[in-house]
């Protein structure tokens, strides 16, 4: 008898083999492809020159564009979460020391407020500590990776500024503030320098600020990170224009927000 004829379609259908063959062929080819040109852009990238800021231009474009999202998302009203006393730490882990050379008198410091130019108020400790008090427990974060509860006291910025008449400088996009040696310097948006839990902070562990701790008196601001919380305050002043950051020259966020 003659055999019955063999279906050509079926003929043609690929073995599970195959079939497996081919995908692990095209997964790795799609795999090395991706690979081959994610590391052509990231050697563009690498290379391209950087600005004085010690960044290449499209990540500080990148990083540009997260602040103006983030700043337009922040609100005053959103605190940053808060502790009980008893939850934080006995020893506060101390964040660089730029700025810090040396043992600042605290009987001679002053505390300089540019209002306009060649319009400066000078604040004794004492003045600022007559001031209502307040304290904040939260969680210190630190672009390093770390964090640590941590307890606070001073007086809040908003109620510095409305004391001292400040009213005309909250109308300026940021504070800007140096230590008295100029060598650490930051900028902060205006919204949350007055956010309800930003201090001027002179105590930590309802003691005295030690001096590593930036004594006499330091920025406590629970919305950013630890770059933007300046110790050993020297000046302050208002700008419509970014003031300079020091870790921003470096190539961080100049926004740095939580």
């Amino acid at each position: 008898m003659t055999p019955p004829p063999k279906n050509k379609k079926a003929a043609k259908t690929p073995t599970v083999e195959q079939q497996i063959r081919r995908r692990t062929l095209s997964s790795f080819s799609v795999f090395f492809f991706s690979l081959t040109i994610g590391g052509l852009l990231f050697y563009k990238l690498y290379n391209q020159p950087q600005s004085a800021d010690n960044v290449q231009p499209v990540l500080r474009k990148g990083l540009n564009a997260n602040e103006r999202i983030f700043s337009r998302l922040f609100s005053q009203k959103r605190n940053a979460r808060s502790f009980k006393k008893k939850d934080a730490v006995a020893h506060v882990r101390v964040n660089g020391g730029v700025g810090m050379d040396g043992t600042l008198d605290t009987a001679t410091w002053r505390l300089r407020i540019a209002r306009k130019p060649g319009d400066t108020l000078q604040l004794t400790l004492s003045e600022l500590m007559a001031l209502p008090k307040t304290e904040v427990v939260f969680d210190f974060k630190c672009v390093e990776g770390w964090s640590q509860v941590t307890w606070w006291g001073g007086v809040r910025f908003s109620d510095f500024m409305a004391k001292y008449g400040l009213t005309p400088q909250m109308a300026a996009r940021y504070v800007g503030m140096e230590t008295p040696d100029g060598d650490y310097y930051v900028g902060n948006d205006m919204p949350s320098m007055l956010q309800p839990q930003t201090l001027l902070c002179y105590e930590m562990n309802g003691k005295p600020l030690p001096q590593d701790q930036g004594a006499p008196l330091r920025l406590i601001i629970p919305v950013k990170y630890g770059i933007k919380h300046l110790k050993r305050i020297g000046v302050i002043f208002f700008s419509s224009e970014r003031p300079k950051d020091y870790w921003a020259e470096q190539g961080y966020d100049y926004y740095a927000g939580l």
